[in-house]
């Protein structure tokens, strides 16, 4: 997550600019070098998950790295800028609630909550193979009840899958008038948006407000939070109040009871 006020890095970014990371910095992706220890606060958010969450650490540490999921200069920030940060956001989310994390790459924020939360009912959605395949080993190696879908989360098949969940998120994946569009077709009426975004999250809200009301959004608001030891995480959340029927209209959702 870029903290730049006048830009975002989105996923793809993230991603060439970490091949670009191996290449240049070979020397610093040694494997012998030992994971990032857990900082103190992490026993807090993970409880007795915390084994689970110190060997997701060592896998983004390790094949992570080796697969260019993660640059290594992000190593030694692993805990405090990418999981611990991912795990704040569970704040956002009530008890039980089905989530579906689009453009999930290395598994953030999805496998993160997923440690943190074990209530949650989470589907990881990735269109790219080597990420996919990088999600499934990662949620069988740890033994964790996380769906993995392969698509992107425009696709019908995808929506058909992995739709009407309670809570929509991502991190890290494209500007918000974008994702909004991603993110409501696989949400429930009166279901949320939980984006985890940069420092300009607020002016986001206010460049694209009518994009999100166009799309049936409404209560935008920004939502600071953060996890002993981590960066702040910003949230933004938004409400679809409407649905869109078969021909594209929308029309006020009649309540927003669970599923």
């Amino acid at each position: 997550m870029n903290e730049d006020t006048g830009h975002e890095t989105t996923r793809d970014e993230v991603d060439a600019s970490t091949s670009d990371d191996a290449r240049d910095d070979t020397s610093e992706t040694s494997m012998v070098e030992t994971p990032p220890e857990p900082p103190a606060g992490a026993g807090s958010v993970f409880g007795d998950r915390l084994p689970l969450a110190a060997r997701y650490v060592e896998i983004l540490a390790t094949a992570g790295l080796e697969r260019g999921l993660m640059g290594p200069r992000e190593r030694p920030r692993l805990w405090d800028r990418h999981v611990l940060n991912s795990a704040a956001a569970a704040v956002g989310f009530m008890e039980n609630e089905s989530v579906v994390d689009i453009g999930s790459g290395a598994g953030l924020p999805g496998i993160p909550l997923a440690l943190a939360r074990p209530d949650l009912r989470i589907t990881l959605v990735e269109p790219l193979l080597r990420r996919s395949t990088f999600l499934l080993e990662v949620v069988d190696q740890l033994g964790l009840d996380v769906r993995v879908v392969r698509g992107r989360a425009e696709e019908k098949g995808v929506i058909a899958d992995a739709g009407g969940a309670d809570v929509v998120t991502s991190r890290a994946v494209a500007p918000l008038s974008r994702l909004a569009g991603w993110s409501a077709p696989l949400l429930r009426p009166g279901g949320r948006m939980v984006a985890l975004k940069g420092a300009s999250a607020a002016d986001e809200i206010e460049r694209d407000e009518r994009a999100l009301r166009k799309l049936g959004f409404d209560g935008a608001r920004v939502e600071v939070v953060s996890a002993p030891d981590a960066e702040e995480t910003r949230l933004v959340i938004a409400t679809l109040a409407t649905r869109v029927g078969s021909r594209g209209s929308r029309s006020r959702a009649r309540g927003s009871r669970h599923r």
